[in-house]
């Protein structure tokens, strides 16, 4: 169920603030393990526009975030390929949590503790509007997702697979 309470300030929205982007937010009952799939079933949005902020890391254990479609999984093979790494895996929910500052299922791309390099599902480009972690479990924010390009620098890469 969808709650209408007010959302306390993330480093996501500060940093979305102070750089004068529109947003929307749109708070739900968190559910563990429920993911984009709950969190768009509650909200009414479609999966495939609810954008997952998944931490990774390649072979040297260098982190970076990818954001992909709410419906898809991450082909870690072709991501790997594309972004010139030998593997590309998951990180641990701790160390995903070390490197981004946020707590895993309240991942955003915005204001992460540490800078890593971005990359975007290309066809999430093509969407005109975007819902993505606002910083926090049960919180996220609508947003036109060209923001992932011009703020975060995100890379266009082609990795998504059907669930």
């Amino acid at each position: 169920m969808a709650r209408a309470a007010h959302v306390s300030e993330t480093p996501a929205t500060a940093l979305l603030r102070a750089r004068g982007v529109a947003f929307t937010e749109h708070p739900y009952d968190y559910v563990e393990h429920g993911g984009a799939t709950h969190s768009a079933e509650v909200l009414g949005f479609d999966p495939f526009a609810v954008v997952k902020t998944l931490v990774m890391q390649d072979q040297q254990a260098k982190p970076l975030i990818v954001l992909m479609h709410g419906n898809r999984k991450v082909s870690t093979k072709n991501l790997a390929r594309q972004i010139g790494a030998k593997s590309v895996e998951p990180c641990a929910p701790e160390v995903a949590s070390r490197h981004s500052g946020y707590q895993v299922g309240g991942t955003s791309p915005f204001g992460t503790r540490r800078q890593m390099p971005v990359y975007i599902e290309e066809s999430i480009l093509a969407l005109p509007r975007i819902a993505l972690n606002g910083g926090r479990r049960g919180y996220l924010i609508g947003i036109d997702p060209q923001m992932c390009v011009q703020l975060l620098g995100a890379k266009p890469v082609q990795c998504a697979i059907e669930l």
